[in-house]
């Protein structure tokens, strides 16, 4: 079956040119928000809570504007089965390599830290053939099999290597005499709150996993944010911020508390780019213990 649905659905659908990939966007769109209203009950609530001072009609604004970027962000996806290096090179951009150039230059490995903002699917494409460093993606694996070996032979054909997040350390040791960017996406909720950074977070008690953070601080690479942006539809551009040059001389908790501020203020600035239909708060603090750290709240 999950041959079956990529080979007679998903394959076909990436060789669409963009203008048809987008009247099919705008079409799933349609079928999403207003026939299925796919997780509608969670993008609402998590609106809600992340911005208290907006009315009922506000939020609705963003949830349209979020659904519509959604549909074209599962599009894009797909088309990423058959882009050609030439075609993605033009749909994403690396607007300042020179943040990771000042590094390799320098012989120093960095740690890049993203989020699921904007198209992340082809930032991860795109990182390897771009900059310098090789790129070490980290990820988690999918439940099916045969979806799982597809996806990972997309996302790495352009250059990038896959590691599988429970092989982090493993990876890290192995390439370490090679200049590498390891790419963590800092988002997820975490699958337990055992080993978790707190802080508030869009007005509400926010679990992250500090694994970027402890990588960081081990290896002492500098952290740097890439922060996507949509120039226009189908058209993206990742901005670099260094964030933390010697993060090993860094009280424990400081590095999560910089990207974790500094993806707070880029939601808040647009909100509809952020991946809203995930469970982002299903985790609760339930009493700190040791091996909680929690983040002191500006």
């Amino acid at each position: 079956m999950s041959a079956f649905v990529y080979y007679l659905l998903i394959k076909p659908v990436s060789f669409l040119p963009f203008p048809l990939l987008y009247l099919l966007s705008d079409f799933v769109y349609l079928i999403l928000y207003y026939v299925l209203s796919f997780r509608k009950k969670v993008v609402r609530k998590n609106l809600t809570n992340s911005f208290p001072g907006k009315n009922s009609s506000e939020i609705r604004v963003i949830e349209r504007k979020f659904y519509k970027h959604l549909t074209d962000i599962i599009l894009e996806s797909l088309k990423l089965f058959s882009i050609s290096k030439n075609q993605l090179q033009k749909h994403f951009v690396m607007q300042n390599p020179e943040v990771l150039n000042h590094f390799y230059n320098q012989g120093k490995s960095v740690i890049i830290v993203a989020a699921h903002y904007n198209n992340w699917e082809m930032a991860g494409t795109s990182f390897d053939f771009q900059i310098k460093h090789k790129t070490l993606g980290i990820y988690s694996p999918l439940h099916n099999k045969f979806f799982n070996k597809k996806t990972i032979k997309s996302r790495s054909k352009f250059g990038s290597i896959l590691v599988n997040h429970r092989m982090v350390m493993r990876y890290m040791v192995r390439y370490q005499d090679q200049l590498t960017a390891t790419v963590f996406g800092i988002d997820q909720s975490p699958p337990s709150t055992k080993h978790v950074f707190w802080n508030t977070f869009l007005n509400q008690d926010t679990a992250w996993v500090a694994g970027a953070e402890l990588y960081a601080k081990k290896f002492n690479y500098p952290v740097i944010y890439a922060h996507f942006i949509k120039v226009k539809r189908g058209f993206y551009e990742a901005v670099f911020e260094l964030l933390e040059e010697n993060p090993a001389e860094t009280d424990e908790g400081v590095v999560t508390e910089k990207y974790t501020r500094y993806l707070e203020q880029k939601i808040i600035e647009k909100p509809e780019y952020w991946l809203w239909s995930h469970r982002r708060w299903k985790r609760k603090r339930n009493g700190e213990n040791q091996n909680e750290k929690t983040g002191k709240n500006p």
